[in-house]
């Protein structure tokens, strides 16, 4: 069966067409600016080279109308008829408490998503667009929703509730829901595979550090605790994103600047984090770049980026009374080798001793420690497009999955 993935956010779409027999990607490519001037997809060719068409985009039904023509067309695509695609696969970042597993779309599920749109207005929103717009392309065709917080839905209550009054969660649904479920659900399957282990007997911490990061305490495949909480903004510190911070440091900015909520929440989550201390990028690498010239701001944001992720793993591992596995993963986690090795450094109480040469690397599958190393690190590129796609495969298909 060929499925198609897609990623709808609030003025882009992602997509991988797969062909689920021996999971062969067989085209992707991603749309961007949806609603914007200067629209355009940017689709991958086989030979890994890229081709970018300008077209007119006001909302997602027209993205996925591209989508669909790039897919038909002899040079860009892989099928010759819509009818090839026999289910479509999406992903949706908030799915509450009202969705703990994927789910084939109908229209109450359609509801309960725009329900939840205060939750995460930007990216619900943007994936219901897709949904109706598939719903309306190709009505016949089965869709499966995948939801990034599902996979964080075994947190124990203790774990998931803020010390709040507690009609704030039973009225209002305020409490720790996690996000990237789908990297740290196949990283954690997958380096159990590749390390030849039962995962029911591990106690795995994932680092997903991207431009956005979370960690998540994975005990025995279960999540028992991650970093990000109602939204991507709490925990870590990341590119953009503040992660944690004392919400009186909040409300004392806001009396003392006059700014709204909604500026808040975007100071804290688009002007912050490494951008905000550093001043010079969200991104990593230009930050690495200005550190080794010198610039002591630079410096201190990626040892604050740094000393996050390192407290974040010793907490977990306390959690679950120890820890087997350390999974590395995302853009960040696969490629700067100095956050790796910073975040783990120090840590042989825990029983963790890196390997410098074996940290020398990017984006491949990798144990990082040392032959004595008590604890694993490892490095495992993400793939969430396939564990959606595996996900639909199961459900349209009548078949359980994990």
């Amino acid at each position: 069966m060929k499925i198609l993935v897609l990623n709808c956010g609030s003025s882009s779409i992602k997509y991988k067409l797969y062909d689920m027999d021996g999971e062969k990607v067989l085209a992707q490519g991603g749309v961007e600016r949806i609603g914007l001037d200067e629209a355009f997809i940017k689709v991958k060719l086989a030979d890994g080279s890229k081709k970018q068409i300008m077209a007119d985009l006001p909302t997602h039904k027209e993205g996925v109308q591209l989508v669909f023509k790039c897919l038909l067309d002899p040079e860009l695509g892989a099928i010759k008829s819509l009818d090839e695609i026999g289910a479509v696969g999406h992903r949706v970042v908030q799915g509450g408490d009202l969705f703990e597993k994927s789910c084939i779309v109908t229209p109450e599920v359609e509801n309960g998503i725009e329900s939840l749109i205060d939750l995460a207005p930007v990216h619900n929103k943007g994936h219901l667009a897709g949904l109706k717009a598939v719903d309306e392309l190709m009505p016949n065709v089965p869709q499966v929703t995948v939801f990034d917080n599902a996979f964080h839905s075994t947190m124990p209550d203790y774990a998931y509730l803020y010390a709040i009054p507690y009609e704030w969660y039973s009225k209002y649904h305020v409490r720790r829901y996690g996000f990237h479920g789908t990297s740290h659900r196949y990283v954690s399957q997958r380096v159990c595979e590749f390390l030849g282990v039962d995962i029911k007997t591990q106690k795995i911490i994932t680092c997903h550090i991207g431009n956005g990061a979370s960690v998540a305490a994975v005990k025995y495949g279960k999540v028992i605790d991650t970093s990000m909480g109602l939204t991507p903004l709490a925990g870590l510190m990341m590119g953009s994103r503040s992660g944690d911070i004392d919400p009186s440091a909040v409300t004392y900015m806001m009396q003392k600047s006059g700014m709204t909520p909604q500026e808040m929440s975007e100071y804290l989550n688009k002007k912050s984090g490494v951008l905000g201390v550093a001043g010079i990028s969200s991104d990593m690498r230009d930050n690495e770049n200005a550190d080794n010239e010198g610039n002591k701001l630079a410096h201190l944001a990626l040892q604050m980026y740094n000393y996050r992720i390192k407290k974040y793993i010793g907490a977990y591992a306390a959690a679950m009374n120890g820890v087997d596995i350390i999974v590395w993963t995302a853009g960040v986690g696969e490629n700067q080798e100095g956050v790796r090795w910073d975040s783990c450094a120090d840590m042989e109480y825990l029983g963790v001793k890196m390997d410098r040469e074996r940290n020398h690397c990017r984006g491949v599958e990798q144990v990082l420690s040392a032959d004595d190393s008590k604890v694993k690190v490892v490095m495992i590129p993400t793939d969430e497009e396939i564990v959606i796609a595996r996900d639909t495969l199961a459900l349209v298909t009548g078949k359980e999955f994990d």
